[in-house]
């Protein structure tokens, strides 16, 4: 059963007692992430995140690995566009260790200047394994062309200028702007006695006092235009996208929808019409990437030099009709298709664990997955259309290529 409570700092935590489980998933959400650094200071979330883990006052780099693998759990971290987290996941029967484990690096971590040169190396080395990944690094293209240079257009991973130029400073002033206790939320999923939990959570996080600097931007501009970024690869990489809609929108399920009907399975329209009916693309798929204020719903495939255009026509074509195409068949498929795979996604104590952090932070509530099913059953045909029509535009659409392909070779896509 949820709850939200608060500890004695006024930090909020989410919990989800799962008495059939034997591990317990702790988080500790921050809400930052690189949409919020200076373009100067580009990675600087992701690389603190990296800085935690390389020892306290009572233990170093090398005694949080043992002690982690001795209670045979996992600590780690990640950071996105709008949160930095970092978490424990262990046996219920070392809760108090691992919640010990974790608020000791998040309290007092001392990070040493040698390990900051140190981890400057593996996040470049990072950067260009990131890089030499096509299919992931066009995403960081494409959000640069949609987003521009700053806020949601910045990589995660920072750049190497931007990174080779952190100081232990930069880490702090970071630490002081943005871990205070307005900006953390606790989330906690798995078996543990709720009362015992919050006891050991005051003990452990309850002197966090830091002062926060909580700051709402303007929403961005979305770009609609198409960028070519030339480099001699075996494939051309392609995402496209229209401007979406912000995570707590209402109609977050209608456009998930939408997402699973266009491309999100193997019996998507895009799937079957660009894989399965032309072979043209071994990977094709549609995506939604929604955030605090904005969003996008976007498409990616991989295709040979030479069909760039051809796919992207057909890409095209296949949202050009979608909103007039819609069938009552293909709603109950995709609302089908969407409740098994949340579901699914929810049958272990990490997932659960993100689940209710991220609710707590975009929405400011919990939505059981009861409320979740009722609510993508009662989407209507309609709705759906209607919210088809609104995004999808040809002249809405931004596009970013890249690969061995010349931008003149595009001409007319869009217009």
């Amino acid at each position: 059963m949820f709850r939200k409570e608060y500890l004695t700092n006024g930090i909020p935590v989410v919990i989800e007692p799962l008495r059939n489980m034997r591990s317990v998933a702790i988080g500790i959400w921050v809400k930052v992430g690189s949409r919020n650094e200076p373009s100067d200071k580009n990675g600087i979330s992701h690389f603190l995140e990296h800085m935690f883990f390389k020892g306290t006052h009572k233990r170093t780099a090398k005694d949080i690995a043992v002690e982690i693998d001795s209670l045979g759990g996992e600590l780690n971290a990640f950071t996105s566009k709008e949160n930095t987290t970092f978490y424990v996941k262990i046996l219920d029967e070392y809760i108090e260790k691992g919640i010990e484990l974790l608020s000791d690096i998040f309290l007092h971590s001392i990070f040493p200047e040698e390990d900051i040169e140190k981890e400057k190396r593996i996040i470049k080395e990072e950067i260009k394994m990131v890089e030499d990944t096509p299919d992931d690094y066009i995403h960081d293209l494409f959000n640069q062309t949609t987003w521009g240079n700053t806020g949601l257009g910045q990589s995660v991973l920072g750049r190497r200028e931007t990174v080779k130029n952190f100081t232990r400073e930069d880490i702090l002033s970071h630490i002081k702007k943005y871990y205070g206790i307005k900006d953390v939320v606790v989330a906690c999923a798995g078996n543990f006695e709720p009362e015992s939990l919050l006891e050991i959570l005051n003990k452990n996080l309850g002197s966090l006092r830091r002062g926060s600097e909580p700051e709402k931007d303007s929403p961005p501009v979305f770009n609609k235009k198409m960028q070519v970024f030339y480099k001699e690869l075996s494939e051309a990489h392609v995402c496209m996208g229209v401007e979406g809609i912000p995570q707590c929108s209402g109609e977050r399920y209608s456009l998930s929808v939408l997402n699973t009907i266009l491309g999100a399975g193997v019996s998507s329209r895009l799937f079957q019409e660009i894989r399965e009916k032309r072979g043209l693309a071994y990977s094709i798929y549609s995506f939604v990437s929604s955030y605090f204020d904005t969003g996008i719903w976007g498409i990616y495939a991989g295709v040979g030099r030479k069909r760039v255009h051809e796919l992207v026509e057909l890409v095209l074509k296949e949202t050009d009709c979608l909103k007039d195409t819609l069938n009552e068949i293909e709603l109950e498929r995709a609302k089908n298709h969407l409740k098994g795979n949340i579901i699914l996604g929810l049958e272990s104590t990490g997932s659960r664990m993100n689940n209710i952090a991220r609710q707590e932070i975009y929405y400011g509530r919990y939505y059981s997955p009861k409320e979740v099913m009722k609510e993508i059953d009662s989407i209507k045909l309609n709705q759906i259309k209607e919210l088809a029509d609104r995004l999808l535009k040809r002249e809405a659409f931004s596009i970013t290529v890249y690969g061995p392909v010349n931008e003149k070779d595009l001409k007319g896509l869009i217009t």
